[in-house]
């Protein structure tokens, strides 16, 4: 428990979560853009992983050098990328040189990254196999500094597992009302953190059309699209479900989305700016930080 009240300490009410696409953009790009961003007053920066990307470790390690306030998450380190004792090795490394300013953020994935590394998909087993492999690792060599550990969770039995075998639960590309479902599986005690899709954008046709093309290659993932059926959204490209899907609007309207998060039940927000390249989306993230840190303060 002390572990994870330290992290909400740490963490603040919002943060940042970044795509990390492969080898894009240049790393001496996301390095100066990162540097911009921690001093912003946000208290985190995220990004995922994916079979083929960049790898997790190695770049938030670059980026933990780069910085001073800002806490960097993985978002997720994923499964399929390495073996469970080689990232509990590598976690321990970067918290014990950044001591409370990393936060392991691990999941399963999806089928077609397992189909690319010739794997079976079956994502709660193997999550649980993958964290007592990571567990006995930390057995065998206890790690110099804790580190808090979270997994990608979305659906009930594996928020269930994130009470259970981690320090909390970050989901991805889901509505408010899952951030409240969450917190009901994870109870009080659980780090919740959800990522928030954000465009400054306050013409609704102009907003509206530019999430169509990424929001339904989104829906084709059937994790998310299952998640978003269960409250209530056909995963189809209504009007509705854009506007659920993506904060959009000016700074108070997406501080308001943010706020709603909060009061749902997350610990802390992040915030994915919905357009752009990197330093695009720093920009936006600039605009929107004094409406979200008065809004979250």
């Amino acid at each position: 428990m002390e572990l994870i009240e330290r992290t909400r300490a740490s963490l603040g009410a919002v943060g940042v979560w970044l795509a990390n696409a492969p080898l894009k953009p240049p790393v001496d790009v996301e390095r100066r853009e990162t540097r911009r961003l921690d001093g912003l007053g946000y208290g985190s920066l995220w990004s995922g992983e994916g079979v083929g990307a960049r790898e997790a470790l190695a770049i938030h390690g670059i980026l933990l050098g780069d910085t001073r306030n800002l806490v960097l998450g993985t978002g997720i380190a994923n499964v399929w990328y390495r073996p469970a004792a080689t990232l509990q090795t590598g976690a321990a490394t970067l918290a014990a040189a950044h001591p409370g300013r990393f936060v392991l953020g691990v999941g399963i994935g999806h089928a077609f990254q397992a189909a690319k590394t010739g794997g079976d998909y079956r994502p709660l087993s193997q999550m649980r196999d993958y964290l007592s492999a990571m567990d006995a690792e930390a057995a065998e060599n206890p790690p110099p500094v804790e580190f808090p550990r979270v997994l990608a969770a979305v659906g009930p039995r594996m928020l269930e597992l994130a009470r259970e075998r981690a320090e909390g639960a970050h989901p991805f590309f889901t509505p408010v009302e899952h951030t409240a479902f969450a917190r009901e599986i994870l109870g009080p005690d659980r780090l919740l953190i959800p990522q928030v899709n954000v465009l400054l954008e306050t013409d609704p046709v102009r907003a509206r059309e530019s999430q169509r093309s990424w929001l339904g290659y989104g829906l084709e993932v059937k994790p998310y699209a299952d998640a978003w059926r269960r409250f209530g959204y056909e995963p189809e490209l209504t009007d509705r479900f854009i506007d659920a899907a993506v904060a959009w609007g000016d700074e108070a309207a997406i501080a308001r989305r943010v706020r709603e998060h909060l009061d749902a039940g997350a610990d802390h927000v992040l915030v994915t700016p919905s357009t752009g390249d990197l330093p695009a989306q720093v920009d936006m993230l600039a605009k929107l930080a004094p409406a979200l840190l008065e809004v979250t303060g």
